[in-house]
């Protein structure tokens, strides 16, 4: 398995502006998000990260020379890459409620909820307790008829004017309608008067209830698109520098030739060793012939 050496990609950038690259005509020219080297030096990979806008012809294919190799493009790789997009939201919810018992409201408001915002991302977010309120959602009113009783006794006759004309109620004020009229022993009337009017009263219609429900909410784009252009490099060739030769040797006199000289020597050596020999002989003889 190769491994792979990372380049910053300020690195690489002044590496693809010093190296020369084909473009198509028109086509902007990108830049590396990252360069990975094998650690041999035989492959380069360098990675574009590009939106689905813009154009992959950008992209250097031109092969380039560095540090001893010769880079030619192999290989174009495109891969989309999902990218994870998270932030925390609240969202606030309303709802309508009878009561505004906080055992009734709670029942409308489950602990947690799913959300899905309007930029499409969502999330299951809790219950903020202390962000609950409860307010009346409005007024109504309503009217109802009332009606009293009185009896006034010992009335020297039947006439009205013995009698109030308006009487107050438990704080409401009732208006004489009629007269029954009773006659007493001695002359004397009772009346008995009926006295009406109206109440209005107002009640809350309803609750609004308003809570925060808070959470982290995410989504998974694919809107990026990587290129990995793959680059195989060759050894550039190097010249190795040419051996000197070595200098010519000087001209050395001619060897002496030894038995040249030590040929005649030992002839004469032998010659001599042979005349010695005769004459000890000789001498030898002589001596014994002395001797008879």
């Amino acid at each position: 398995m190769k491994r792979f050496i990372v380049t910053s990609a300020l690195t690489a950038a002044l590496a693809l502006a010093l190296a020369p690259h084909a473009f198509a005509a028109g086509a902007a020219e990108h830049y590396p998000t990252a360069v990975v080297r094998s650690e041999d030096g035989g492959e380069i990979r360098k990675m574009y990260d590009l939106s689905p806008e813009d154009d992959p012809a950008g992209i250097p294919r031109s092969g380039f020379e560095q540090e001893g190799f010769h880079y030619a493009l192999t290989d174009l790789l495109k891969q989309e890459l999902p990218e994870h997009e998270s932030r925390q939201h609240t969202e606030t919810v309303t709802v309508q409620s009878k009561n505004k018992d906080m055992a009734s409201v709670l029942a409308l408001l489950p602990e947690t909820r799913e959300f899905i915002t309007e930029d499409g991302l969502k999330g299951t977010l809790t219950l903020k307790l202390d962000s609950v309120k409860v307010e009346a959602a409005g007024y109504g009113s309503s009217t109802k008829t009332l009606t009293a009783t009185r009896t006034y006794p010992g009335l020297a006759s039947q006439d009205t004017q013995y009698l109030p004309k308006t009487i107050e109620d438990s704080g409401h004020t009732l208006t004489l309608q009629s007269v029954n009229w009773q006659e007493e022993s001695g002359g004397h009337y009772t009346a008995v008067a009926v006295y009406s009017g109206s109440a209005t009263s107002s009640y809350v219609k309803g609750y609004t209830v308003t809570a925060d429900y808070a959470g982290t909410v995410s989504r998974i784009n694919l809107n990026k698109i990587r290129y990995v252009a793959i680059f195989e490099g060759t050894p550039l060739e190097t010249e190795e520098p040419p051996v000197p030769e070595a200098p010519a040797a000087a001209e050395q006199p001619p060897a002496f030739r030894w038995g040249y000289v030590l040929a005649p020597l030992g002839i004469l050596a032998g010659a001599g060793a042979g005349v010695g020999g005769a004459l000890f002989w000789t001498r030898r003889h002589e001596d014994g012939g002395d001797e008879e």
